[in-house]
């Protein structure tokens, strides 16, 4: 029990991170069926650009509180893979927007590729350590243990989600964003502008990606230009696994695969007698995506894409 215990909350946090990311993917998805595989790139970016602002500030102001320097490169990482997905968006889909679905798909690919290739160049492709800035020592519930920064992932997490149920549901940008993933020519002519509301979805896509990132680092304590890869296809079949399109099926497929990967690798060695071990636990996200596609391919909570005119 104290096994399974542990392997629950390894596998929230890690749920709460893919949820993130896979928020990113389903709301691009929603709004101009488009699933940007670059997305996981931006959560590199910002994991590494948190890290290079720490290190500047402990260099600078070696007194400042860890928790401080912590909000403050999560607030510039965050406006960093915003502008960055900013300009993904403006350069290299909005031209091939009314294109064949495979243009954008094989520009999003080849975004990925830039990407980690203009990381691996700027921040060389050694793996860095990421600094521990919160108390390392960690609560005991029930035989098992959780540390401050996995508290910390969580309720970000939460909050995160929360802001971004208010914003899709009550405000006026989330009325324009539903209103122009259902039609976004009888959109434009009540007066939304279709462009702006799809450059603020990249844009809340990459907020959410960059927090995601790092948290990953903090929980993990590296950083490195191939990180973004394995999270953000994981994150993919997670928003696939709950439903693309579908903003609950996206937070409920991240936390279920966090969990399935998670409880399946503490498990494995058991299972197969010592054949496999807890080193391929990234099986069980494809498992999962070849399951779901095959006996359910809208997803456990349904796609949910608007019928266009």
């Amino acid at each position: 029990m104290d096994i399974l215990l542990q392997q629950i909350i390894n596998g929230l946090v890690l749920g709460s991170m893919y949820a993130l990311v896979a928020l990113g993917y389903t709301m691009v998805y929603g709004i101009i069926n488009l699933i940007n595989f670059a997305h996981g790139e931006v959560l590199m970016v910002g994991a590494l650009t948190s890290w290079t602002i720490i290190g500047l500030m402990k260099d600078a102001m070696p007194t400042t509180p860890g928790w401080l320097i912590l909000f403050i490169s999560l607030i510039i990482a965050c406006v960093v893979a915003a502008t960055l997905n900013f300009v993904i968006e403006k350069v290299a889909y909005r031209p091939l927007r009314n294109s064949p679905k495979l243009a954008p798909l094989i520009t999003a690919i080849g975004m990925s590729i830039l990407l980690q290739t203009l990381a691996m160049i700027i921040w060389k492709p050694n793996y860095k350590p990421y600094p521990t800035l919160l108390p390392a020592t960690p609560y005991n519930i029930g035989g098992a243990v959780i540390t401050p920064t996995q508290i910390l992932i969580l309720g970000l997490t939460a909050v995160s989600l929360a802001v971004l149920v208010w914003l899709v549901n009550y405000t006026k940008l989330g009325r324009a964003m539903r209103a122009t993933a259902e039609n976004p020519r009888v959109a434009a002519l009540m007066g939304v502008k279709p462009d702006m509301v799809i450059s603020a979805t990249f844009i809340i896509g990459a907020v959410l990606a960059a927090i995601a990132g790092i948290m990953y680092a903090s929980n993990y304590g590296t950083v490195q230009h191939t990180m973004g890869f394995l999270p953000g296809l994981k994150a993919f079949t997670a928003a696939v696994f709950g439903g693309i399109g579908n903003l609950a099926g996206a937070v409920v497929g991240g936390i279920l695969l966090g969990l399935i990967e998670s409880i399946g690798a503490g498990y494995i060695g058991a299972l197969t007698g010592g054949v496999m071990g807890s080193n391929y636990s990234d099986i069980f996200a494809f498992i999962v995506l070849i399951i779901v596609l095959t006996l359910r391919p809208s997803g456990l909570l349904g796609e949910r894409v608007a019928d266009r005119a």
